[in-house]
């Protein structure tokens, strides 16, 4: 009966030394998943989630600066009939008039 509780415990040794050794190698294991995730997720150029929470958050606000302006403007139009008018009733764009003050100032260039 001894033979056998000594066979026993060399067993029951062995077994918990290879439940040890497998302990170690989960967690290098465990280890080398978790280096390659981590590679693979810098590589993508993902961001942190509280970046992009700023980043929103600074959109929402510009969003909401936009659609402010938007109705200011659209105010303005409607309170001056639509549109900026120049001399002779016509409305012209902000472009032509722009265009307008440029070849004025190259006349008065050209009369010096």
């Amino acid at each position: 009966m001894q033979t056998q509780n000594r066979i026993l415990d060399d067993l029951a040794r062995m077994a918990s030394g290879a439940v040890g050794a497998l302990g170690g190698v989960k967690g290098e294991v465990e280890a080398l998943f978790r280096q390659q995730f981590e590679r693979l997720f810098r590589d993508m150029d993902i961001v942190a989630r509280d970046e992009f929470d700023a980043v929103r958050e600074m959109a929402a606000t510009a969003r909401a600066e936009q659609e402010s302006l938007s109705a200011k403007l659209d105010a303005l139009l409607s309170g001056s009939g639509g549109g900026v008018v120049s001399g002779g009733g016509k409305k012209a764009t902000p472009r032509r008039t722009a265009a307008a003050r440029l070849r004025r100032a190259a006349r008065k260039k050209r009369a010096k």
